[in-house]
This record gives structure tokens, sequence and C-alpha cells, in this order.
């Protein structure tokens, strides 16, 4: 189905600029209130449409999110599907690879975590990762000792880039509805987020270390992103670019859009055989209806 239109759709064009994307929403977007609304709504026709999905049984959904650390990855998840059946959503969380899984194709790990038919799978960090962090840190690759790897890096993120586009397209063509989510948070408001990790108790178990420390590679983080996002934003897997400095605009956006495209799908409620039909009012005299 085509992506849905949308501001922060990124270009299938090569053209989109993490310069010109914005980290907060218009002049004229809903304030807190108007968005914590919307978003009640949007999470109750989701909840009706992913019983639709599970019911149909012929599409599934799949939810890829990345972001800078502290740029609200988990309150997004959890806040717009917080309406949804738990037996028809899985979410994963992709952190640094086991020996298991790097003894396998960088692919592996998320393949198997892959939704099945009528149901809504959640990426939290995905096989992005590996055109995101072991770029920005090319000193991963040692571990997972690649047969005849090129000299020249460039080449080996494009050949990534050609290897994730073809499987998502795959993916598509075989059901399942793809959509990826880059939560674009300011640096300015990353370090206050950190800040109140560290300044309000009740967040204080959120704090590391080790984010404050990625975060002196931002600027390499960006140019990953722009290359990984152009090489990657298709009709089949679009990739949205969503404002993430305001939680509550941010949230309510990325449930319009998974809300709208779900409505965009052919699913429908199983009907009925006649023969079955017809033997209903025997089930309700032994029902005792």
């Amino acid at each position: 189905m085509p992506a849905i239109n949308s501001p922060y759709l990124v270009p299938f064009d090569g053209s989109f600029r993490v310069a010109d994307a914005p980290t907060t929403p218009p002049k004229d977007a809903p304030g807190k209130k108007e968005s914590k609304r919307r978003l009640a709504d949007l999470v109750d026709e989701l909840r009706e449409l992913q019983r639709v999905l599970y019911a149909d049984d012929r599409h599934s959904v799949l939810l890829v999110f990345q972001a800078m650390d502290a740029a609200g990855k988990d309150g997004t998840i959890r806040a717009v599907l917080s309406g949804v059946n738990p037996a028809g959503c899985h979410v994963s969380a992709f952190k640094q690879p086991s020996n298991e899984e790097l003894d396998h194709d960088f692919l592996w790990r998320t393949a198997k975590r892959l939704p099945e038919r009528g149901r809504i799978g959640v990426f939290n960090r995905s096989h992005y990762e590996e055109v995101l962090v072991v770029r920005v840190h090319p000193e991963y690759l040692g571990g997972q000792r690649l047969p005849g790897s090129p000299d020249n890096l460039d080449e080996l993120w494009e050949q990534r880039y050609r290897s994730i586009a073809d499987h998502e397209h795959h993916l598509a063509e075989n059901g399942t509805v793809i959509l990826k989510f880059w939560l674009n948070v300011s640096r300015d408001e990353q370090r206050q987020r950190f800040l109140a990790r560290l300044d309000e108790p009740e967040k204080n178990w959120k704090f590391s270390e080790g984010d404050v420390r990625e975060a002196e590679h931002w600027d390499a983080y960006m140019d990953a992103y722009e290359a990984a996002l152009n090489a990657t934003s298709t009709p089949s897997a679009p990739w949205y670019a969503i404002p993430a400095d305001d939680k509550h605009v941010m949230r309510t956006t990325v449930a319009e859009i998974v809300t709208k495209t779900l409505r965009g799908l052919d699913m429908n409620y199983p009907e009925v055989d006649a023969a079955s039909r017809a033997r209903f009012d025997e089930m309700r005299r032994l029902l005792g209806g």
C-alpha cells in the first residue's frame, strides 16, 4: 500500500537532510491536553483495528523505532500500544549482540522476531544498529569475523543498505506492513533529559554513563542516520522522521501514522459460510437461547 502522506515522511529520492528535519512540532500543533485527548482516541481506534487485523489473518505489522538515547522510544511504544491486546502484540528490544547472534548474518537476530500474520511486532532498535552504531564504531566489526570484508567501509555500508532494503521489500510483498520511526530529538533536549535522570530520584535508574559518552559522537550519528534513512526509505518500508522534543505531540503523531496505515488495509472479519450459519439455530437451542 502507498506510504501515508505526512510532512515527516522521509522522501524516497535520497534528498533527506538531518539538518533540515525539525525536532520540535509546528507552532500550530495541539497543546499537551489536546494531544493526550487525541492520543486516547487513537489508542481506542487502534485497539479495534488490531482486532480486525488478528481476525483477518492476512497481514502482519512491523513498527521499527530508532533514536538517540533519551528520545522517548520506550514511552512512545507504551503509549501508542497501551490499548492493544497483549496477545496480538510483541515488543523486541535489541541491545549488544550475543555470541550466538554474532555467529549469524546481521539480519538473523531480528528476522527470527518478526511478527506472524494477524499481529503487531515492535522493534525497539533493530537491524539498523548495524549501519548506525557499527558505522560510528567500526571497531565492532572485528567481533563479527566477516569473510572478505571490503577495505573501504563505505562499500560495506552500501552492501548492508541493499541487504536491508531487499529484506524489507521481501517482507512487504509477503504481507508485512512496515513502518519505521526515527524519533528526532535535539542535542539540547537530550542533555536536559539526561540531567533529569540525575536530578529526579525516580529517574536515577534510567541514567547510564554509556549514553552520555555516546552523545559525544553526535555528529557521527547524525551522518549515519542521514545515510541510512536516505538509502532505505522506500514505498515498501517508509521512514518517518518524527520531531521528538515534545513527547506528547510525538506520541500522537506516531499513533496517527500507525492508525491511518491500518485503516487503509483491506481487512475484514471473516464471514461465516452458509452451512455453518444454517446451524446457528440448532446451536442456540442447545445453548438454551
